[in-house]
């Protein structure tokens, strides 16, 4: 859907919207043409049904006017007298035509000094929960979002079982694209495991200003730009066309910028010719062989608990040698010092792409490329020009295609871009590159290549839960080291979670008493 086109269907709902009401406004003292008017008719109708006049912003935000539209089609019938149970239920099962009909067959009086409180206690519990919902969507689309770490492919930084805070504030948040959606989930409805959305119409995309841009090492959550799949962790159901802002949520680090000339030589990245410093906190890790003497058996405490490594990234390759999956260079020089090792040495090309042929795993797919060794690769930036060939081609078919939505064909070793015989392409918008800092187990752009702005969500701001799933008992299981820590920023990570809990027994105790006394008021 153009913007044109979206302005269309708001005029076309403002014309249903006036034939359907046109003689309540006019019961209400209003002018007929008052509700044919975008806007002023919905200001027309607050005051008609005693409501705040703010409530017609919530009209126009997207998902959260799936929940207004029912409550102002009910506080329309409770305006005109229709307060029955029935007429509740059929002003929101008919979609509002249950107005039309009161409209057009009812002889109904205008009551506008009306309660807007609810009859009894049931329907004040039943509102409140209505507002609040409204309120966490519009914080959880336009603000803060919470976020759950899934994989170990920010492993040492952020834990599987880390429970994120995600600000969309930094970067400019965007406007949902998919209006018809569930509120407050992603791609799936909780417990029924279903899509929850209709994937059209789409509205076009739109980012509010941001107070920064993404930056060198900053972690970034964006929508993985080659989801096909219809849940994540789920491939079992394949080739799935997801709108772009319900695609999978991934979590990765910044390592190359719009313009950059990016490469990796040895594991280590290079950005325009220079090794990319990535602060204290990032704990890079690769895999490791580990040969060891016959009958020798690493010291576990050593390994487990003083060097933290997770026993499940440990695998046996032959009787005396084993495979690392995640280890740091420090914690790799420390094993090399156990007693029994013989030889510790870094497992290059053991990522992801193992088990595949190098041209097809690592991006563009068509270079000799792997997960250690790659580039340079040049990283487009918006109204760059950049020239087409069929050597090129594969660097910037997606980009072309998908990303920025064109026709693009080849034939005869000839590119058309929309029909027309082309050598060059301008990019549209700013393109960037993630990568794991667990380098050997992370599925990121050395795979599918780049990130284009409009698929960026956010950064992670602040663990506020930890959950380490392998621990047996359950009050192990919570890292409380980890509770309400900062994300970014340099040295050891501080928890404010005692400083926080004793806010939150503090506000609670304030809400308690206020509902009492609120609860008395109401009896009174």
């Amino acid at each position: 859907m153009t913007w044109f086109q979206l302005l269309l269907f708001i005029l076309l709902i403002n014309l249903i919207h006036g034939l359907g009401t046109w003689n309540l406004y006019v019961k209400a003292n209003k002018k007929a043409i008052d509700a044919f008017i975008p806007v002023y008719n919905g200001i027309q109708l607050m005051d008609i049904i005693n409501r705040p006049k703010w409530w017609v912003i919530l009209l126009f935000i997207p998902v959260v006017n799936l929940i207004m539209f029912p409550v102002v089609w009910v506080e329309t019938l409770r305006s005109f007298g229709k307060t029955s149970t029935a007429d509740t239920l059929l002003g929101i099962f008919t979609l509002g035509l249950y107005v039309a009909y009161v409209n057009y067959t009812q002889d109904v009086k205008h009551r506008p000094d009306r309660s807007t409180k609810a009859p009894n206690e049931a329907g004040e519990t039943i509102s409140s929960v209505v507002f609040g919902v409204i309120i966490a969507t519009i914080i959880h689309s336009y603000a803060i979002q919470p976020f759950t770490i899934p994989t170990s492919s920010l492993e040492k930084t952020l834990l599987v079982g880390d429970f994120l805070f995600v600000s969309k504030l930094n970067y400019g948040a965007k406007t949902p694209q998919t209006p018809i959606a569930f509120p407050m989930v992603h791609d799936t409805i909780p417990v029924i495991k279903t899509k929850s959305y209709l994937s059209k119409p789409q509205l076009p995309k739109f980012r509010f200003p941001g107070f920064q841009k993404p930056e060198y090492n900053d972690i970034v959550v964006f929508n993985w730009p080659t989801d096909t799949v219809y849940q994540f962790f789920d491939k079992s159901k394949r080739h799935v066309n997801k709108p772009l802002d319900k695609r999978s949520n991934y979590v990765k680090r910044l390592v190359g910028k719009p313009g950059d000339d990016f490469s990796i030589k040895n594991g280590v990245v290079y950005v325009n010719g220079k090794v990319l410093g990535l602060g204290d906190r990032a704990k890079i890790q690769y895999a490791y062989y580990v040969d060891i003497e016959p009958g020798t058996r690493l010291d576990g405490q050593k390994l487990f608990f003083e060097m933290d490594i997770d026993q499940n990234s440990v695998g046996q390759v032959s009787e005396n040698r084993l495979i690392f999956q995640s280890l740091t260079d420090e914690n790799a020089a420390l094993i090399s010092k156990m007693p029994g090792v013989k030889n510790i040495e870094k497992a290059n090309n053991v990522g992801i792409e193992y088990t595949r042929d190098y041209k097809k795993a690592i991006f563009p797919h068509n270079q000799n490329w792997s997960a250690d060794n790659l580039g340079p690769i040049h990283i487009p930036a918006k109204g760059e020009v950049v020239t087409l060939t069929t050597e090129t081609l594969p660097l910037y078919k997606r980009i072309i295609e998908i990303y920025e939505g064109n026709d693009l064909k080849v034939e005869d070793g000839k590119i058309f871009i929309n029909g027309h015989l082309t050598t060059q392409y301008e990019i549209q918008q700013d393109y960037y590159y993630m990568m794991g800092d667990n380098r050997h187990a992370s599925e990121d752009s050395r795979y599918w290549g780049f990130v284009p702005e409009d698929h960026i969500v956010g950064t992670p701001v602040l663990i506020w839960m930890s959950w380490d799933g392998q621990k047996e008992k359950l009050f192990d299981k919570i890292r409380w080291e980890r509770i309400f820590t900062t994300v970014h920023g340099s040295g050891q990570p501080r928890s404010y979670g005692f400083i926080v809990l004793i806010a939150l027994v503090a506000w609670a105790g304030y809400s308690v008493v206020k509902w009492r006394k609120g609860k008395k008021e109401y009896y009174n």
